[in-house]
């Protein structure tokens, strides 16, 4: 149990209130005016503490600069270190300006979308919601610490991403693509398989069986920064992804002429880093392929990799294995991502339909004679 205790200020008669917070660490509130006031607070801590709803008053004080930097530091290690460096980048240009010196305490729900519309009218939808996720995330962590009693940033109304339109290349137009660049086998690679930029020119002459015809996916490289950063793929899963014929020769002399723990594509001895790519080669590439065809689509990279869900998904193969291949968490995902290459599959429902429809009433008329 707390105790009040009276002390003397310039201004008259304050009291001070002695508790001990539910880790059994003692702190302290004063400023009471009153004696009756000063007991009314510690009866509401004490009975917070019984029901396990104590709030603890004296934390409420601490900035959204403290309590943020522990918040996005104790991510630093559970995240991926492009993907940290994001929010991080988002934390100190928008967050942290807004919001730094104030106190949790201080926060009110209206200020918060006000903040947010004004970045909206500024920012992309991504850098928006990223921004309020971290200030979110931090202001539920109080809750949950029992810094505050609610989430001011809770039923914010946000910006919604855009659906970028895809580009698909078709089976020509990859092979234009090849061979317009510098690294014609990696092109083919990405169209054909469907990895990510990161996860070809993460891959190792070790994990390639040209016997077999697969490729076991277990790295990721990305640019953090300046430098390239090896870890896990998008899954944190490995994966065992198939390659074409076509694809084996092209890998045939590479992996012949390497060490085991080389590269696959580049120089072999470090990834190639994707920013290079897209103001070098790779954009030099496309370049030309749409100076040889008016119509020859803009696309990056990561295009490739939609052009290989495309061109599995016209060649037949099931959702199921597209998933595998790609990686995706489940065939809803790529169902979800893919939903437009399978417009199709409506007109063959609707035929059968048709032609089910048609061979019933058919074969009634035909019993009925």
């Amino acid at each position: 149990m707390g105790s009040v205790t009276a002390y003397a200020t310039a201004h008259g008669k304050r009291y001070r209130v002695r508790y001990r917070r539910p880790d059994s660490t003692q702190t302290d509130k004063r400023g009471f005016t009153t004696k009756r006031g000063a007991e009314l607070f510690l009866s509401s801590v004490e009975v917070g503490k019984a029901r396990g709803e104590f709030l603890d008053t004296s934390a409420r004080s601490i900035t959204v600069a403290s309590a943020g930097k522990e918040w996005v530091d104790a991510r630093e290690q559970v995240m991926k270190a492009s993907s940290f460096r994001s929010l991080e980048s988002s934390w100190r240009l928008h967050v942290l300006p807004r919001w730094g010196r104030r106190s949790l305490a201080s926060i009110r729900h209206t200020e918060i979308q006000q903040w947010v519309s004004e970045m909206a009218a500024a920012q992309s939808a991504s850098n928006v919601l990223r921004a309020h996720g971290i200030l979110a995330g931090m202001l539920e962590s109080a809750v949950r610490d029992r810094r505050l009693s609610s989430n001011p940033a809770r039923d914010i109304v946000l910006p919604k991403k855009g659906h970028k339109r895809k580009a698909y290349l078709t089976h020509i137009q990859v092979e234009m693509l090849a061979a317009s660049s510098a690294e014609p086998a990696l092109v083919r690679f990405l169209a054909y398989t469907g990895t990510r930029w990161g996860e070809a020119t993460a891959l190792r002459v070790r994990q390639v069986d040209l016997v077999r015809g697969r490729a076991l996916i277990e790295e990721n490289a990305v640019m953090v920064g300046a430098r390239i950063v090896l870890g896990t793929p998008k899954s944190h899963k490995q994966r065992s992804i198939p390659l074409p014929p076509f694809v084996v020769h092209d890998l045939g002399l590479r992996v012949q002429a390497r060490t085991p723990e080389m590269f696959l594509f580049g120089n072999g001895l470090d990834p190639l880093p994707l920013s290079n790519s897209q103001a070098g080669w790779f954009a030099g590439a496309v370049k030309r392929a749409q100076n040889a065809d008016s119509t020859f689509p803009r696309v990056t990279p990561h295009d490739l990799r939609h052009t290989a869900a495309s061109l599995a998904i016209s060649a037949g193969a099931n959702v199921k294995a597209v998933q595998r291949m790609l990686g995706h968490a489940s065939a809803a995902v790529t169902l979800d991502v893919y939903s437009d290459l399978f417009d199709d599959d409506l007109d063959g429902v609707s035929l059968a339909l048709d032609a089910a429809r048609t061979s019933t009433l058919s074969t009634a008329s035909s019993d009925s004679i």
